[in-house]
């Protein structure tokens, strides 16, 4: 154990109720919570559709993804394959990361395609205007306990960042998340979530490595890209990094620290809320992609955002 590097240390140690003094939070609110308590609810108001798309978490308390009484017995790390961080389900209904007999491979893709089609279907009602643009990814069951997992700084969630994908270019799709605590122990999911996007971007953009249209060929080349990397899927790799790489600014930057109780379900788009998860275990989440331009606000998307800071389009 580092101590010089807080991210050596389990949670409870080093990490405060707030990355701030109790005044600074206070000003501070990057949580908009909501009272909801089903999944087929009406759409948003239009305060809450921008607090999303400015990068906030809606948050509803009161929203659990019920499993079956058979389903508890799926609530063990054995039925995740050690290899891989998470079990996924596909669209085409392929589990991928579990191993387990033929009985419990059965259950859990009946559980995660549950899940999937109730987060989808909330989405649907809560931003209808998504509803014709939305792309679904897989679907993933994350059964590992988080504060326990070892990776490099790169891959550790534990430090501040804003989702980007090193080998998949998107080219500003957004990426929207829906998560679900399903621990039945009562053990939150802690997140410390940072400041606005914007405010990332200026501390970060004047030390980001120049974009190059050669280097970015020549990752698509050697496949280490699946497509070429436009200077927005650069830059927003230099944001990620950048976060994740300075440990005064994990410490520093204006956060809070918010734990996410068991029967609880979040919602935000992580390529725009820095974020952290520091501690839990057994969750549930739903990743679906949407272009800017399918936004309530595309101008508040963090290719706009970048575009307007650069002075320049970056697709």
């Amino acid at each position: 154990m580092n101590p010089a590097d807080p991210f050596s240390q389990p949670p409870a140690a080093r990490l405060p109720e707030s990355g701030r003094a109790p005044e600074a939070v206070a000003a501070y609110d990057p949580i908009l919570t909501l009272d909801q308590n089903s999944w087929e609810g009406g759409p948003l108001g239009p305060e809450a559709v921008a607090a999303l798309e400015a990068g906030k978490v809606l948050y509803f308390p009161h929203l659990p993804f019920n499993l079956a009484p058979s389903e508890f017995r799926l609530l063990t790390p054995a039925v995740r394959d050690p290899k891989v961080r998470n079990i996924s389900l596909t669209g085409d209904e392929k589990l991928k990361g579990a191993v387990s007999d033929a009985a419990t491979i059965a259950a859990l893709e009946v559980m995660i395609a549950r899940f999937r089609d109730q987060a989808t279907t909330l989405i649907d009602q809560l931003l209808p205007h998504y509803k014709p643009a939305l792309r679904a990814a897989p679907t993933s069951y994350r059964p590992a306990k988080v504060e326990t997992r070892s990776q490099s700084w790169r891959a550790d969630d534990r430090r501040l960042h804003v989702d980007a994908f090193p080998s998949r270019p998107n080219y500003g799709e957004r990426i929207l998340r829906v998560f679900t605590n399903i621990n039945p122990e009562g053990v939150p999911r802690v997140w410390r979530i940072g400041e606005p996007f914007e405010a990332v971007a200026r501390h970060f953009l004047p030390r980001s490595k120049p974009y190059a249209a050669w280097q970015a060929r020549l990752l698509q080349m050697l496949r280490v890209t699946k497509r070429f990397r436009s200077e927005y899927d650069h830059l927003m790799l230099q944001l990620h990094d950048g976060m994740k790489a300075d440990l005064d600014y994990q410490q520093d930057a204006r956060q809070l620290t918010m734990a996410f109780p068991p029967g609880s379900t979040w919602i935000c788009f992580s390529d725009q809320a820095s974020h952290a998860v520091m501690s839990g275990q057994y969750m549930l989440e739903q990743t679906l992609h949407l272009k800017p331009q399918d936004q309530y606000d595309p101008q508040a998307s963090p290719l706009a955002i970048l575009a307007r800071l650069t002075g320049r389009p970056l697709i």
